[in-house]
């Protein structure tokens, strides 16, 4: 079966930056299973998926605006360090998470100064061409549970 729509798709892949730095390496990790189409991962790499087929092994590259987006300046903001789990511990070049109204978000700290720190709400990986190695482990058609529900569930199992 080839990948299409509202398949299910199970895969291994790889990750690297376009210096060929590894990202992340799950190819000798049990497949992840997405609904293909569902936006479960980031767009280059769900539409590079299309048309393949289990047992397929194939390289693609996902262009930043198929990825993460270009970084936006005004993503830059400047904080009070009351809104920080230990803000004196932080230091330029971290990641951490700040609380916001839409939940969770993770940051990177760009300055920290005596009462605010300067933080960067752009994902890391923005404005990076991304390569992926990737992997079909199997390919199947996704149930209407699947479907209404937006992503893949484990085999013979329907509810969460």
């Amino acid at each position: 079966m080839k990948i299409e729509k509202n398949s299910v798709v199970h895969f291994r892949y790889r990750m690297q930056d376009s210096q060929g730095n590894t990202l992340e390496d799950a190819l000798g990790e049990p497949a992840v299973a997405i609904l293909q189409g569902a936006g479960n991962v980031i767009p280059g790499l769900d539409r590079g998926l299309l048309g393949h087929e289990q047992g397929d092994c194939f390289e693609i590259v996902v262009a930043p605006e198929w990825g993460y987006g270009m970084p936006k300046e005004n993503d830059i903001q400047r904080l009070s360090k009351k809104y920080f789990q230990n803000p004196n511990r932080l230091k330029p070049g971290m990641r951490t998470s700040l609380s916001t109204k839409d939940g969770a978000r993770s940051v990177t700290v760009k300055k920290v100064g005596s009462k605010v720190i300067d933080v960067d709400m752009n994902h890391p990986l923005a404005g990076q061409h991304l390569h992926f190695t990737v992997e079909i482990d199997g390919v199947r058609e996704a149930t209407n549970t699947e479907i209404s529900h937006r992503h893949a569930h484990a085999e013979g199992q329907e509810h969460h």
